[in-house]
């Protein structure tokens, strides 16, 4: 069983949701990551999405594109992303880590080290899980195996859009959870709409067995709460991504850890 699995399984014994901060390795300091992540944990993260800074981000608002951005002026690649989860990892054994990202630096990665080398460098460091944005279902059967024989899960979005056919094709590969986006467009985008997850997360059940997580739109105590009563999960980015921005480095783990302590608070 997979970190990302045993988490989910002791969450639903506990009668709890998970919560799944998200931020972009190496924002708003190249080396604040491994701080940020333990921060996160002690307010009360249960597991960490970490985004792979990318100069093309397709399904990133300005917020997470302009953090994936001074990223990587700051010299922040894959390379250094898997280092900071090895440091992370050093302290912490147990909280599962997702890395958030695209198809090019992962293909990229392969070139320049190998075959298969950035599923291997990622399990030696640490990592629990990937969810590549623009790896369809229908070309990821291989790679969600390899991934699997690594103990590491293959995670994908399902949207408003999706049909029940798309679904049941996801269901085949997908391990750990799903991500369901609320909305129709980039993270940080529009307002979230609670009845059309509720309306939702039922169809999404008929077709997927592994935990449904929720994100895109969720701000606040207020909203996690409303959706954790339907979700599994409630995965948080953009708004964190602006918490942090403009904070002295030795503040940014705790503004991290203050804001997702309140939202822990109501999600329980």
């Amino acid at each position: 069983m997979s970190r990302i699995a045993s988490t989910f399984s002791a969450l639903k014994t506990q009668g709890r949701k998970a919560l799944i901060p998200y931020v972009t390795a190496g924002f708003p300091f190249a080396d604040i990551t491994p701080e940020l992540m333990h921060g996160m944990v002690a307010g009360g993260a249960d597991v960490i999405e970490l985004g792979v800074p990318f100069s093309d981000p397709s399904a990133d608002g300005p917020v997470i594109q302009q953090a994936g951005e001074k990223a990587l002026a700051q010299g922040v690649g894959t390379l250094q992303v898997l280092e900071m989860v090895r440091i992370f990892r050093s302290k912490n054994s147990s909280t599962p880590v997702v890395l958030m990202g695209y198809a090019n630096p992962v293909e990229r990665y392969d070139i320049r080290h190998g075959k298969d080398a950035f599923i291997r460098d990622a399990a030696q460091a640490g990592v629990d899980g990937m969810l590549i944005v623009d790896y369809p279902p229908e070309e990821c059967v291989e790679f969600a195996a390899r991934l699997r024989t690594h103990n590491m899960d293959l995670i994908f979005l399902l949207a408003p859009t999706s049909t029940d056919a798309r679904m049941e094709q996801i269901a085949g590969v997908a391990s750990g959870y799903v991500y369901y986006v609320s909305l129709k467009g980039v993270t940080g985008a529009g307002t979230l709409d609670v009845g059309g997850v509720e309306a939702m997360l039922p169809r999404i059940r008929q077709h997927v067995s592994v935990p449904v997580g929720v994100g895109f739109g969720i701000r606040d105590a207020a909203t996690a709460r409303a959706i954790g009563k339907v979700a599994d999960a409630v995965v948080i980015g953009s708004k964190i991504i602006q918490l942090i921005e403009n904070q002295p480095k030795e503040k940014v783990a705790e503004v991290a850890q203050d804001f997702l302590a309140e939202i822990r608070r109501a999600l329980d």
